[in-house]
């Protein structure tokens, strides 16, 4: 889907008995206005100051998916984007590194991932006219569910929502009854009962008041995935040198506010859910624990050999920082 350009607009305020431009422009983003990727949006603004005005549509306001994101932010549509990352597999499978299964299960693990693949990400970018600017991870994820899910067995019961291809598969292959789909589908599909059971974080689940429908959150641990923040180029270009720095440093402020916001971000999340009657089950048996990395072995391995010689090389430097 192809969209026409549109020519950033300048503000013109009076400041100090002068004119002064300021740069305005829309940033979109899926996921509801209290997750923790809407929060490290909200930061970035700020950090901005003066030098941009930024308006930013989360919730999927101005009906964009993370899907829809990349060609939106690429034509120009909109200048700006925080997007998950797992949504543009059938863009370019680089992609989906943050959310192979049980590759990295800490924060730590996350980190050194992304700063091995960080340099195919802005490759991938450039090459269809964005830049990139940060990334972020969501919290862990688990299997919200109407039971605690602590056996193999457990997960036949599972028609489950699922974020990327490799969950879908991942998730077939254990046993459950997967659906792939986009954040804003979720609570439709949960109050229909098209679903029941979701894949994602105790933040993602806790935005989206997924009390009101699913009793329990089981900590499997199985991703850290990334989110995105990326902008069209021609837009970028517009900016003068300062304007670029100040851009800049504001995305990396906002790159470390995020991961350290996943420090805490967890267990408050779980104080939330269990303040609203959710069971949290953190104790997951080793049982279910080897039935899902033996699910999930065979995804890996066809990622690797779809991506090839990158492939190889971004594990070989993961494994590497990890054992440093």
């Amino acid at each position: 889907m192809k969209y026409i350009l549109p020519t950033m607009m300048l503000v013109i305020a009076a400041q100090a008995g002068h004119a002064t431009a300021q740069v305005r422009m829309d940033i979109v983003n899926e996921y509801p206005s209290t997750s923790i990727h809407a929060q490290t949006v909200d930061h970035f603004i700020d950090e901005l100051g003066g030098m941009a005005s930024v308006t930013a549509h989360h919730g999927a306001a101005l009906g964009y998916r993370s899907v829809d994101h990349y060609d939106a932010v690429g034509d120009g549509a909109v200048e700006l984007a925080s997007s998950f990352t797992g949504a543009w597999s059938g863009i370019n499978p680089i992609f989906l590194v943050s959310s192979l299964p049980f590759i990295a299960t800490t924060i730590e693990e996350t980190r050194a991932l992304y700063d091995a693949t960080r340099p195919y990400y802005e490759d991938a970018l450039e090459e269809d006219n964005q830049v990139f600017l940060l990334a972020t991870p969501w919290p862990p994820s688990g299997v919200w569910a109407t039971r605690a899910i602590d056996t193999p067995e457990a997960l036949s019961e599972l028609t489950i929502r699922t974020f990327d291809s490799p969950g879908t598969t991942t998730f077939g292959n254990a046993g459950a009854s997967p659906v792939q789909l986009s954040w804003s589908d979720v609570v439709p599909q949960l109050t229909t009962r098209g679903i029941n059971s979701v894949l994602t974080s105790a933040d993602g689940g806790s935005s989206a008041q997924f009390w009101e429908y699913l009793s329990d959150f089981t900590e499997v641990n199985y991703a850290l995935p990334l989110q995105v923040m990326h902008m069209n180029r021609d837009a970028f270009e517009q900016l003068n040198d300062e304007e670029k720095d100040i851009l800049l440093q504001a995305a990396a402020s906002a790159e470390d506010f995020g991961w350290n916001l996943l420090e805490t971000r967890v267990q408050e999340s779980y104080d939330e859910m269990q303040n609203h009657g959710v069971t949290v089950t953190t104790d997951v048996s080793d049982e279910l624990s080897v039935h899902l990395r033996e699910a999930a072995d065979p995804v890996v391995a066809e990622w690797v050999a779809l991506v090839g010689d990158d492939a190889e090389a971004i594990l070989s430097d993961f494994n590497t920082r990890i054992s440093e």
